[in-house]
């Protein structure tokens, strides 16, 4: 498989931004409709080009994980949206964050479960087009896995959001300290 299918580099080329946007207005159009996609598409700041950054929100210490805002600042109050970047073979312990989040799976098939602790028996599989929600407080934890595809998840939310591990030793933040 090639890289550019999997997106296993994570370096966007002009093929991979192509695909992207179309994965994107496929999941999105039924959800939202195609005015309102075509509408977010074109819309520029008054000054330069439009704003994506890359930042690792809660994800620096998993090799090749990461987060592109999309729009807004998950940072500070008012609604934002990230893409997030895992590659194959990747587990993501049970966690939660303060805000609720609604999510679209983009491209791969993403393995999503609800609960305090990683269990395998628990995941449901979804693929493209997925629709799926993480709902806010420490009471409502959720964990992920990757098998043999890289995956690309769409995230909105209402910030500032953050990231809590339910065991400690498993944030990957912690270990990245010792």
């Amino acid at each position: 498989m090639s890289s550019s299918r999997h997106y296993r580099d994570f370096r966007w080329n002009k093929q991979q931004e192509r695909k992207l946007r179309t994965e994107l207005y496929k999941a999105l159009r039924p959800l939202v409709g195609t005015e309102k996609i075509i509408d977010v598409a074109n819309r520029r700041p008054k000054s330069g080009p439009a704003r994506s950054t890359t930042t690792r929100l809660g994800v620096r210490a998993f090799p090749g994980v990461h987060t592109r805002v999309v729009l807004g600042d998950p940072s500070k109050a008012g609604f934002y949206t990230i893409l997030l970047f895992v590659p194959a073979h990747t587990t993501i312990q049970a966690h939660s964050h303060k805000d609720d989040r609604m999510a679209v799976v983009v491209s791969g098939e993403w393995h999503f479960g609800y609960g305090d602790h990683f269990d395998a028996q628990s995941l449901k599989t979804l693929t493209p087009g997925s629709v799926y929600s993480e709902p806010g407080g420490v009471s409502h934890n959720h964990f992920a896995r990757t098998d043999t595809d890289a995956v690309i998840v769409e995230i909105s939310g209402y910030g500032p959001t953050d990231t809590h591990y339910f065991e400690v030793a498993n944030d990957p933040r912690a270990q990245e300290k010792k």
